[in-house]
């Protein structure tokens, strides 16, 4: 059985998920802590659950997703896990960072790629890889089928989807990827997002405004 906590972090209010079974290993996904406070809080919570992390993922590489990246290598020895057509993104990140006002540790590189398919294993849990471009060039949701929710990163949120109007961002791309890949998922799959409170399929089916 997966558990999830769910943190806010950094000035783009941006969603990091720490997964857990009763093994006590744990995934970290899409760590945005900036400030110190932040990284206490994160410690605190995987120190205090008796955690042990074992995989870093990434669903995409913009900054306020991968702003922990090095401070996660640093306290557990763990690169990042992305497609590797995120890989263009993450380099860009060092050179707008100072400009947003961000003084960016650079992240560490993969080792290893995950695909547009597959499943991941932690503890004994698994995670199905769901590839859903169009926000950036090869964004990635992560599915738990037997808990039946999404980690779903900037593809769909609450009554809205990811902007588009960044690089590598594709409108209709994006709206072929949540029609195709997403809503094929359960009506009452839990979708926790890379920002705003959690929705599900079926509400978003009916309700979001750039769907129906």
């Amino acid at each position: 059985m997966i558990h999830i906590q769910q943190f806010t972090f950094n000035p783009y209010q941006e969603n990091t998920y720490v997964l857990f079974d009763e093994t006590s290993e744990c995934v970290i996904i899409d760590p945005g802590m900036y400030e110190g406070s932040e990284q206490n809080e994160l410690v605190r919570f995987i120190k205090d659950k008796g955690l042990n992390p074992v995989l870093l993922l990434n669903t995409h590489c913009h900054i306020d997703h991968v702003l922990g990246n090095k401070f996660v290598f640093d306290q557990w020895g763990l690169k990042p896990q992305f497609h590797k057509g995120e890989l263009p993104l993450l380099h860009r990140v060092v050179s707008y960072a100072p400009q947003m006002g961000f003084q960016y540790e650079v992240s560490p590189e993969p080792e290893i790629f995950l695909e547009e398919t597959g499943t991941i294993s932690f503890g004994n849990s698994q995670l199905e890889l769901i590839f859903a471009p169009g926000h950036s060039p090869a964004h990635l949701c992560f599915y738990a089928k037997n808990e039946n929710f999404l980690i779903g990163g900037d593809v769909l949120f609450f009554r809205s989807i990811g902007r588009t109007d960044l690089p590598g961002g594709n409108h209709q791309q994006l709206i072929e990827s949540i029609k195709n890949n997403v809503f094929v998922l359960p009506n009452d799959c839990e979708v926790h997002p890379g920002h705003g409170p959690s929705t599900t399929i079926g509400y978003e089916k009916l309700n979001n405004p750039f769907l129906v």
